[in-house]
């Protein structure tokens, strides 16, 4: 008989997708729109959540699961700008969050009166790629102070993504990045990516986001 070795990893993800399609579940019985916003340390992703739940969260009722190596800064930050419980998970050195944690975290969120949830995953382009969290979509920030060559150097993250943020636009005028070599490489990789240009400090593209925010929502109340 032959022998097939299975390694732990191919069982952890096997059970991490097993309780992924259970979020996904959660989220389509809900008509929850889940985003799984994804980026490099730095891109701004905290700070375009901050100002999304200042404009728009006396109008949605918006729920933020939000994950970090090893404080709840960015969950105590978020907190500031919602009366919405904002769920904090430290991943103790993990590079990632799971479908697992996304689901404990459920257990604090009334799904019945939510129409949007954030998951705000780790500081990392590489491990959240490879991790279903039973999102509706996986939507990567990343900052002009990155390079315009960020989809080529972590091309599967991308080529996973619904819509990529291209954030801090505020700053180009003195960053070298060339917006439409940046485009160029994001179609190679995935021509059918959403892109979206902000600058979550200015608001400057703010309403093309919130446009593609209402776009998701609508999307998960037809299903």
């Amino acid at each position: 008989m032959a022998v097939r070795t299975i390694d732990v990893r191919e069982k952890v993800m096997a059970k991490n997708d097993e309780l992924a399609e259970e979020v996904r579940a959660r989220f389509g019985d809900a008509q929850v729109a889940a985003l799984n916003l994804v980026s490099s340390p730095g891109s701004g992703k905290t700070t375009l959540l901050e100002r999304t739940l200042d404009d728009l969260g006396h109008e949605i009722r918006i729920a933020t699961v939000t994950g970090d190596v090893q404080t709840q800064n960015d969950a105590d930050r978020l907190a500031r700008h919602t009366s919405q419980l904002v769920q904090a998970v430290v991943t103790n050195g993990a590079c990632h969050l799971d479908a697992r944690q996304v689901l404990t975290s459920l257990e604090a969120v009334d799904l019945d009166a939510t129409d949007l949830l954030f998951i705000e995953n780790v500081g990392n382009l590489v491990c959240p790629a490879s991790w279903d969290l039973g999102e509706s979509a996986k939507v990567v920030v990343f900052s002009v102070t990155e390079g315009e060559d960020k989809p080529l150097k972590y091309p599967k993250m991308f080529r996973m993504a619904d819509a990529v943020v291209i954030n801090k636009i505020d700053l180009l005028p003195y960053v070298p990045f060339d917006m439409a070599l940046a485009e160029k490489y994001l179609r190679e990789v995935n021509p059918a990516i959403t892109i979206l240009r902000t600058s979550a400090l200015t608001g400057e593209g703010m309403e093309t986001w919130y446009g593609y925010l209402l776009e998701r929502m609508a999307s998960a109340r037809a299903r």
